[in-house]
């Protein structure tokens, strides 16, 4: 359908349209609608203040009154506007509270005469443009919500059915224009995960134009029968928890969580770990291990590696080793327990040796208790 005036796409300010990837009430949106005045498609008239039941008339949008669908070329246009619907005869700013109790409309409730949608039903349809929805499967009694991305599996954009209105406040010269998603049953493919869904008309369809018409400024069965649940098919599947923040905003939050793409999901990250299919492990180089007195190298008994090493072979000291080597730090678990007598010998010019382990002279003999053992044992025990 054509598209006769449309907001910059390079907007800015409070009534800019928002994209994001994490949508929220409050938010300003994309609106298709009719180009009609103020008071909605066809003749201005008197309308009824549901509130407190007083008469009083819909803002005047500058056009004149003969200036009227009937009196002109029907056009459409795009128009940016707030998601929560504000009745014409709003005074002051609501709360979001209230705000939000307007996000939705349920059709079966259209069906019915009277109530605040009586208006907007009639004169002041609209189409919502959106890639597509989030909603929640409750599990555990509703103590767990994973969130659940629809879209159309066509890849076309979505077309909900909407109302809009626009208000004026006291002592406010400005005008807000909102709007609300009509609601119906779920499909069959959504009964799992919700039991409403929006309502989706076809772009281009004779449904969007039976919808949009101005002429049709009265409600009828007709229009109510456009209101019923999408036949189409649809994708729907889940994604990242972090959408249930609003602020949150990420092309992640429309990926699958199992999906080779959705890179950042950690649950992804842990699916990849429990692939069957392992891939080829490298081989590390092996590093060379200078084998110094007073370090142990690892031994084979605890640990088993892949590549081999030259660590776990057993090393007997001997006189010269002990003769040309520095003092040691600490005794290796490998040596003989008799070689903390050789350490003792004095080095070369007389000097004698400093040991951490002995200090030359023999201890007298002490009874060996139960369960004790040498603190060299111990530390290769560790090792």
């Amino acid at each position: 359908m054509s598209v006769d005036d449309a907001p910059d796409d390079d907007g800015d300010g409070d009534g800019a349209p928002r994209q994001s990837y994490n949508f929220a009430p409050g938010y300003h949106g994309i609106v298709y609608r009719a180009d009609v005045p103020d008071w909605g498609a066809g003749p201005r008239r008197q309308q009824t203040n549901t509130s407190n039941n007083t008469t009083s008339e819909e803002h005047m949008d500058g056009k004149s009154q003969d200036d009227t669908p009937g009196t002109r070329p029907t056009s459409y246009k795009l128009q940016s506007m707030k998601w929560g619907l504000i009745p014409f005869w709003t005074k002051r700013n609501p709360d979001y509270g209230s705000m939000m109790k307007t996000i939705n409309c349920r059709d079966d409730s259209l069906a019915q005469s009277g109530g605040m949608w009586t208006s907007m039903k009639a004169r002041k349809r609209c189409i919502v443009i959106a890639q597509g929805f989030y909603e929640w499967l409750k599990k555990d009694g509703g103590r767990e919500k994973i969130p659940h991305f629809v879209k159309r599996k066509d890849g076309k954009l979505m077309c909900f059915a909407g109302l809009w209105d626009v208000v004026q406040y006291e002592n406010d010269d400005r005008k807000l224009y909102t709007y609300t998603i009509i609601t119906t049953d779920s499909n069959k493919q959504l009964n799992f995960l919700h039991d409403r869904m929006p309502v989706i008309l076809d772009n281009g369809s004779e449904d969007v134009r039976t919808w949009l018409d101005p002429k049709r400024h009265e409600w009828s069965k007709e229009l109510q029968a456009l209101l019923k649940p999408f036949d189409g098919e649809l994708d729907v599947y889940p994604v990242s928890k972090d959408v249930g923040k609003v602020g949150n905003n990420s092309p992640n939050f429309i990926i699958p969580v199992d999906s080779k793409e959705n890179k950042s999901n950690i649950a992804n990250f842990f699916a990849k770990g429990g692939n069957t299919k392992k891939s080829p492990v490298k081989q590390q180089p092996q590093v060379e291990v200078k084998k110094e007195e007073g370090f142990t190298t690892e031994t084979e008994t605890d640990t088993k590696v892949t590549h081999k090493t030259e660590a776990g072979i057993k090393r007997e000291a001997s006189d010269e080793l002990v003769d040309e080597r520095p003092p040691l730090k600490k005794v290796p678990a490998a040596f003989k327990s008799e070689t903390s007598n050789k350490l003792s010998s004095p080095q070369k010019g007389g000097r004698q040796k400093i040991s951490a382990t002995s200090n030359g002279t023999k201890s007298p003999a002490k009874a060996k208790q139960p369960g004790t053992q040498k603190i060299t044992k111990f530390f290769a025990n560790s090792s």
